[in-house]
């Protein structure tokens, strides 16, 4: 038993030796990436909605890339996504809500 206890600790040992440098880059991008907006960003969120309104009452998407469009395609499939995870998460379940 006390062989196994000491393989079992010299496994999780060398795990956590190679996982730790995949483990720094992603806390590295984790807290740029994942902060909330703070208040100072919200001149930019503002400029953004606007830019993008007024893109779409001027056609000035008609003048995009192939290549722009799919990005934003992309990006509008990730924050649905993201939304639909939030809902699952909010009301505990996959379908539909507990009356």
């Amino acid at each position: 038993m006390a062989s196994l206890a000491t393989k079992g600790s010299t496994l999780v040992n060398k795990l956590l030796v190679q996982a730790r440098p995949q483990l720094e880059t992603f806390l590295k991008y984790a807290k740029v990436e994942l902060t909330p907006p703070t208040p100072g960003d919200i001149p930019a969120i503002r400029q953004g909605i606007g830019r993008l309104i007024n893109g779409a009452r001027t056609g000035a998407y008609k003048n995009l890339t192939v290549k722009e469009a799919w990005l934003n395609t992309l990006v509008t499939a990730e924050v649905l996504f993201w939304f639909y995870v939030g809902e699952c998460i909010g009301k505990r379940h996959l379908v539909g809500y507990k009356v």
